[in-house]
Formats: structure tokens, C-alpha cells, sequence
């Protein structure tokens, strides 16, 4: 069977649990590196790893690790990954790929550069629903896609911003990036590149604790004519409320729905079953909750994709797609001050 896959964690926050779980079902977790040396201490402790203070660190030291997950902030995702492909190490990022498309060419040309795998988490694609749906449109049983309308409605407290790198224009990147890129994704993924965007973005209610929109609505066009509506928000009352698409086609209408696009709200359209499964969790991290995690059926799918250059996974050209069309979504709606 051979040696087990050697993995490190890079960012010790709220999502490497997820990793260092799943890592250690498929491997072993060989070494974690947090700045903060209480969190690398605390995941290595839990997992049975090496605790390491700085990049360099470990990469010094370890010299025969697989992969390398990086989950720290979002505008360290470039900075981190280059690292680690320069010295050799196959690379799973998490999203956003990098919160500018400069970034993130940067990094794909590292990777090529080094010949070295670079991943990135798209997670939403493993939700069953949406992966019936991607199957439906490819074999055309809906006939032409026509238009859809997209609602990301979450919640996040002035709480969620104090005090760390979120909600900074430079760091964070905006809304898009940090809570619904992985929406934007499955946009791209069942329709195509953006072509064309209209629409408004404010700061309705976050003017103390974000640079950027708590709010948007934007009319896009697609590549290929498909047209929609895309609204977002982080301003729901309490907890997140919903993210659902609604897809019209020549021989179908249909609607995914619940807090994380993985219910089958609706469906009318000759020979098409799409099933509801609400399967998984939400990322919950106490007062808030993220995005559905399906790290178990990424970590499956890329240990394959290791081992199997045709094996079908999310790559940092997918990740880079979803930058272009959040920085165009951006360029085009100046944010209403």
C-alpha cells in the first residue's frame, strides 16, 4: 500500500480542524504552524503533531511532506502558497484562492514553475444537489439555460470583524471573497465566465467594522448569453437565512435552496429528478456559522487527484476564475458611500 501521505498545516484558525481531521484519515499529520504559539500548540497536541512558530521553520525542517494546507487569512493565501512550492511541496489552499488576480497568477505560475500540484477548496461542489444539477445542464436534458437568480443571505455581527484581519479592504478582500466565493464558483462551474455586470453595493449597517459592502445586487451576463441576478448580504437578523439559485431553462425551472444551496426547493421539467439531500454540517464556529463543509469528500477526492493527474478536482486555474469574476463584480459596482 505504501507510506501514508505526509500533511502540514499552515494557519491554525478556525478551519484547520477541518483539515488536521481529515488529514489524519488519509495520512498522517506530520507538522502545524501557527505565528500564535497557543494554536500551533493546541492542533499539534490534539492531533499528535509538531507545533511550529514560523514558515520557515518547518519547511527548514520538514523536508518530506506531501501537501501542505494553507489556511491562513485570506491576503497571506498568495505569500504562503509561493513559499511552499518553492520548496517542493504539493499545495491545497483555502478559499479564496488569493483576493487579486495578479496574486493568484502568481501563484499558478509558481506551481508550474516548481512542477508542483496547487489546489484549491472548492467545497460547494460536493454538495449532491448541485452536482446533479452541473450533470443535468451538461447532458442538456433542461435544454438552453436562460437566466438565474442567485441570494447569498448570511449573517455577520460587528463582533465577527474586531479585532483581526476581516473586514479590511487589503486583507479580506470583501464579502464575495470571504463568505460566498464558493457561490460565485458554482456560478462559473454550471455557467460559465461573467461577461457583464451592473448593479449597487453599499454599507448599510457594518460602518464601523468593514471597508467595503455588507450588501449588493448585481445583473450579470454571461459568456455564453445566460443572464441573471446576484444578491448578497451579510445583514439577515441573527443567523444565515438562505443561499439558493434559481435556474430557468428551455424545459426546466427549478430552484436549489436552504442555508447553503444544498436542498431541492423545487423542480418542473420533463425527465428531471434532482434529490435533496441535506447532507453534512455547516463550518460553526459559536456565534456564527460558515459554509457547508465537505471537507470529507475533498480530502477523498484529493488524495486521487495526488496520485492521478486525470482525476477530476478543483485546481488554482478553477480558483482563479472565481478572483476574475469577484474583481469584475467589483470594477463595475463602485461601492455607494
Amino acid at each position: 500500500m505504501g507510506e501514508p501521505l505526509r500533511f502540514a498545516i499552515i494557519g491554525c484558525g478556525k478551519i484547520a480542524g477541518r483539515h488536521a481531521e481529515q488529514a489524519c484519515s488519509h495520512g498522517q499529520l506530520v507538522a502545524v504552524c501557527d505565528i500564535i504559539p497557543e494554536k500551533a500548540n493546541a492542533l499539534a497536541s490534539q492531533y499528535k503533531a509538531q507545533p511550529y512558530y514560523s514558515i520557515e521553520g518547518l519547511l527548514a525542517t520538514e523536508k518530506n511532506i506531501d501537501l501542505i494546507a494553507i489556511c491562513t487569512p485570506n491576503w497571506l493565501h498568495a505569500e504562503h502558497s509561493i513559499h511552499c512550492l518553492r520548496e517542493g511541496h504539493h499545495v491545497l489552499c483555502e478559499k479564496p484562492l488569493a483576493i487579486s488576480k495578479i496574486d493568484a497568477e502568481a501563484m499558478i505560475w509558481h506551481a508550474q514553475e516548481n512542477r508542483r500540484k496547487l489546489f484549491v477548496v472548492k467545497s460547494t461542489r460536493y454538495n449532491p444537489a448541485l452536482i446533479e444539477l452541473k450533470k443535468l445542464l451538461d447532458e442538456g436534458k433542461a435544454g438552453k439555460a436562460l437566466s438565474f437568480q442567485l441570494n447569498c443571505f448570511w449573517n455577520r455581527p460587528p463582533a465577527y470583524y474586531e479585532g483581526n484581519w476581516r473586514g479590511k479592504i487589503k486583507t479580506d478582500g470583501g464579502t464575495l471573497f470571504t463568505q460566498f466565493s464558493h457561490y460565485i464558483d458554482a456560478l462559473l462551474w454550471l455557467f460559465g465566465s461573467v461577461k457583464n455586470v451592473n448593479g449597487f453595493r453599499k454599507n448599510q449597517i457594518h460602518a464601523d467594522s468593514i471597508e467595503f459592502e455588507d450588501s449588493g445586487i448585481a445583473s450579470l451576463e454571461m459568456e455564453n448569453g445566460v443572464i441573471g441576478g446576484l444578491n448578497w448580504s451579510v445583514n439577515t437578523f441573527q443567523k444565515n437565512m438562505e443561499v439558493s439559485l434559481t435556474i430557468l431553462a428551455e424545459k426546466a425551472t427549478l430552484k436549489l435552496a436552504g442555508e447553503y444551496m444544498n436542498q431541492v426547493d423545487y423542480q418542473l421539467g420533463e425527465s428531471i429528478t434532482l434529490h435533496s439531500k441535506d447532507e453534512g454540517s455547516a463550518n460553526d464556529y459559536g456565534f456564527y456559522k460558515g459554509s457547508m463543509s465537505n471537507h470529507d469528500k475533498l480530502y477523498g477526492h484529493l488524495v486521487k487527484a495526488l496520485k492521478d493527474d486525470q482525476h477530476p478536482f478543483t485546481s488554482a486555474v478553477d480558483g482563479l476564475k472565481t478572483v476574475e469574476a469577484i474583481e469584475l463584480i467589483y470594477d463595475s459596482i463602485p461601492l455607494d458611500k
